[in-house]
């Protein structure tokens, strides 16, 4: 241990007792889930987009409150029409032969966030597990809104199943943005500078007919037409909000990131909704998203710009039924970027800063362990600086670009600190290591502003 200040060497005595190990037995988590208790939604962090230990961990935790709490799906940081495709083959709704088939719609960047060896031996796992719980089969969502063209092609392609003359009308709606191609940030670039009509009025004219006529859509038989009418209309917001988000990105990141995270917290309450109907019983949900998404934005430097996230809303709106679980390393190994839409590499995690959470959970000398911040919060300086690294990693820019002040007691419930972390292994190969990197641009993923 390096030369530590009094107040360090203060809030170590504090913590060392707080503090239950992660040891790779079996009961490791009985203390988080004898945390989590009754609560109908748990958010599970990690502190950056490629760490193999936090996925793992995530994983285990998921599949145990699936297992022993009954909970009925995972909503993770994943665009919907993607995620939906897994859904598809953990439920046998689809015609996949291979858990690795059915991630095959993650193609944009970045693909190894999904495409890795984790999520594969999860979606098998689960794949198993409903086939042995044919009465409750639990399912696999996305959360996200990049998949505007995506998403828009589904609404499309459902209603050509069920209503040739209402699928018509949807293609001619969403013609509007056949001028951008694939990109829907020219149309967001062409839009915000007047070079062209916004598309507003077709994108919410369209999820307002899917509204209007759901009785009708929906009244074939079968839980599985129902799960893909449900689909069409979560595509269909999903391409309203895509489309304010693509025009909102070129006026400012704070408006930009609070539409996305907006977007996630209204669909996960629509699918607490809709699975509550569905099976009969009040909806119980595992979040999957980054840290700097599920932890209460109110405890961080974000809030004081204008910015608030999932965490924070999912603790409003489900007050008392939220919990709210983070995750930190201070070195090791990751699987990120160095520019937006770059190929994966494997990156050096440098230790933590001096100052940050990370470094002092370095200083305890324990290799990895669970601390409750709800009963010992006391423990940790009420302010100090954390980590997130998205799926662009900048050592050379380290404090700029990875780190914020927050609190962390009042940022999550537990904390889950892995001190030396490997990174996650791609389905895709990754290509050859570089040492070069290029100055951080936007956008960066969950890297929060300076």
């Amino acid at each position: 241990m390096a030369h530590q200040t009094p107040a360090t060497l203060a809030y170590i005595d504090l913590l060392s007792p707080s503090l239950h190990p992660l040891t790779e037995q079996a009961s490791d988590f009985d203390p988080v889930l004898g945390e989590i208790g009754d609560s109908r939604l748990v958010l599970i962090g990690e502190g950056s987009h490629g760490t193999d230990d936090f996925y793992r961990v995530r994983a285990e935790i998921t599949r145990r409150l699936i297992e022993e709490r009954g909970f009925d799906a995972i909503a993770a940081e994943a665009d919907w029409p993607d995620a939906f495709r897994i859904n598809r083959y953990v439920r046998h709704a689809s015609d996949d032969t291979s858990a690795r088939n059915s991630l095959g719609d993650f193609r944009r960047f970045p693909q190894w966030t999904w495409r890795n060896t984790v999520v594969l031996d999860f979606v098998r796992w689960l794949r198993d597990y409903n086939d042995a719980h044919a009465a409750a089969k639990t399912g696999f969502y996305g959360l996200d809104l990049y998949s505007l063209t995506a998403s828009m092609e589904a609404v499309v392609a459902y209603l050509d199943k069920v209503d040739p003359e209402a699928a018509n009308r949807a293609r001619a709606r969403y013609s509007c943005f056949d001028h951008f191609g694939q990109d829907p940030q020219s149309y967001g670039l062409a839009t915000s500078y007047g070079a062209a009509e916004p598309c507003e009025d077709a994108v919410v004219e369209q999820l307002i007919e899917l509204h209007t006529h759901a009785a009708q859509l929906a009244m074939q038989d079968g839980m599985a037409a129902e799960d893909e009418f449900f689909s069409a209309q979560q595509n269909a917001r999903l391409a309203k909000n895509a489309e304010e988000y693509y025009r909102a990105m070129f006026r400012g990141r704070i408006s930009s990131w609070n539409l996305r995270d907006m977007h996630m917290a209204e669909t996960m309450d629509a699918l607490l909704d809709y699975l509550t109907k569905r099976n009969n019983h009040p909806a119980k949900l595992v979040v999957w998203a980054h840290n700097s998404h599920l932890g209460d934005a109110r405890a961080t430097e974000m809030s004081a710009v204008g910015e608030l996230n999932l965490g924070q809303l999912a603790r409003t709106r489900h007050t008392g039924s939220a919990f709210l679980i983070g995750q930190t390393t201070y070195d090791g190994t990751v699987t990120a970027a160095s520019d937006w839409d770059e190929p994966a590499q494997r990156k050096t995690v440098q230790p933590g800063l001096p100052g940050s959470y990370e470094n002092l959970f370095h200083d305890v000398e324990v290799d990895s362990f669970m601390l409750s911040l709800r009963q010992h919060g006391e423990t940790v300086p009420d302010q100090s600086l954390e980590r997130a690294i998205g799926v662009i990693y900048r050592p050379e820019t380290e404090r700029a670009s990875h780190y914020f002040e927050a609190r962390l007691a009042r940022q999550f419930d537990v904390i889950l600190h892995h001190d030396r972390t490997t990174a996650l292994t791609p389905l895709d190969p990754l290509p050859e290591d570089s040492e070069h990197e290029a100055p951080e641009t936007f956008p960066t993923g969950d890297v929060p502003p300076r």
